[in-house]
């Protein structure tokens, strides 16, 4: 097929993505509600149907129902296949021909009967939570077998479902460096796509659940026990900090050591209201980890370093006395300082993460720790103490161990005394914040 031009150009981060997409067999896409998902997903079903060599290739856009394929995407599909010389369209069979040969469907999930029986080229899957139970493991997976063919999930978060276990499947291929599997999250104060005046608009009008999970992509939005919310993470994401809001503040080192092959080991550098970006490790050996945590401490000379002596800790704390830095080991699960409001000191060291936050602490705007931030639930124990999830919980429900928000806690184990008293309080940062009222 010649060179074909067709009016469609990518905006915010659909490029990226759609390079990823042409590398990865499967792939799982959560962006925010207006971010164009259908439109990248309808032309990325286009493009890859032009360049495919093999006879008759086949390829499905699915939704949860046939109607609603048709409303969201058959005008797409039209508009942008029409400058396709020879591009044939059936209207009743809901069908695109191209001149190669190869087809593009629309169907609904709530009809199974009409996927059986056919291959599959590629498939685009639309809000794939609300699909019928089963199609994907009894029929589109199977119908990808004959020719290796890809599939490619799309949506916006609706609480914790199949699609939200199809996207930690994908984060967990990717962190066992499986190369077939792709996955992104983009939420509206990261892609710019929607005007930031707008986005205020929509924060004043919708309800916070709705915005949360809508614009912020937050799977927890309808649950009333997390202990840290998406939106004080992202306007902590978007305040500015400069070197005189820093002067002089105490320097923490963060160390959170891995525990199983698929965590993660995470350092974080805090100097007051300001924690710097985050050193990730994975599948690192305890003398390798050593190693890096000595080039922190040679770089940043932190007035404290704390080490979370879980897993490979203890180790890397004994070597790093050994020597002659002055590290100290943290035992999350060790007695809070205040044990009267806390179970443990985690929970003690989670709450006063999130009392810096809506202080006016700056994070960075890294994806990977603020979906940790997030994670985590809470609860009160018969004593009224509040307990945080256990990471064996997490697992349980799919979720990975927060290690980056660990690191990041863990500059709290302790009060350090800095060299220096700090010039400008937290509480004196100016935000736009309204800080959510103090737990009982």
């Amino acid at each position: 097929m010649s060179n074909i031009v067709i009016p469609y150009r990518p905006r915010g981060p659909q490029v990226d993505i759609h390079k990823r997409l042409d590398k990865a067999r499967f792939s799982v896409c959560v962006l925010h509600r207006r971010a164009g998902k259908t439109v990248m997903a309808v032309n990325q079903i286009i493009k890859r149907a032009c360049q495919c060599q093999l006879r008759l290739p086949r390829y499905a856009y699915i939704a949860p129902f046939l109607k609603q394929a048709k409303l969201i995407a058959w005008d797409y599909f039209k508009y942008y296949t029409a400058p396709i010389p020879g591009i044939r369209v059936n209207e009743s069979e809901l069908f695109a021909e191209l001149p190669n040969g190869a087809r593009i469907y629309l169907w609904g999930s709530d009809n199974p009967d009409a996927l059986r029986g056919t291959y599959l080229d590629g498939v685009v899957m639309d809000e794939y939570a609300q699909f019928r139970p089963g199609v994907w493991e009894e029929i589109i997976r199977p119908a990808l077998t004959d020719r290796n063919g890809w599939a490619m999930w799309i949506g916006t978060p609706k609480g914790q479902n199949p699609f939200y276990e199809t996207f930690l499947l994908a984060q967990r291929q990717e962190a066992d460096k499986n190369e077939d599997w792709f996955s992104c999250l983009y939420r509206a104060d990261e892609t710019d796509i929607i005007p930031e005046a707008e986005l205020e608009q929509l924060r004043t009008t919708l309800s916070e659940s709705v915005y949360r999970q809508e614009m912020l992509c937050d799977w927890s939005a309808a649950a009333d026990n997390v202990l840290i919310p998406i939106d004080l993470v992202s306007v902590s994401a978007k305040r500015d900090v400069l070197a005189r809001d820093v002067a002089g503040a105490v320097k923490i080192l963060g160390v959170d050591c891995a525990r199983f092959g698929d965590d993660r080991s995470a350092m974080i550098l805090r100097e007051g209201i300001y924690a710097h970006p985050p050193v990730i490790y994975k599948q690192i050996d305890l003398m390798t980890l050593v190693g890096h945590i000595v080039d922190q401490i040679e770089n940043h000379d932190p007035d404290a370093t704390f080490v979370d002596e879980g897993g490979l800790g203890a180790g890397v704390v004994d070597r790093l006395k050994q020597l002659g830095y002055k590290v100290i080991g943290v035992n999350f699960g060790a007695k809070a300082k205040n044990d009267t409001r806390y179970v443990n000191k985690r929970a003690e060291m989670w709450d006063a993460c999130r009392e810096w936050l809506e202080a006016g602490g700056v994070i960075p705007n890294d994806p990977a720790l603020k979906s940790d931030l997030i994670a985590p639930t809470y609860s009160y124990d018969p004593s009224n103490r509040i307990k945080l999830e256990s990471k064996d919980d997490m697992k349980k429900r799919g979720m990975p161990s927060p290690d980056i928000a660990d690191a990041l806690v863990l500059t709290w184990a302790y009060p350090v005394s800095g060299r220096v008293a700090m010039r400008r309080n937290v509480q004196q940062i100016q935000s736009a914040y309204n800080p959510f009222k103090r737990r009982q």
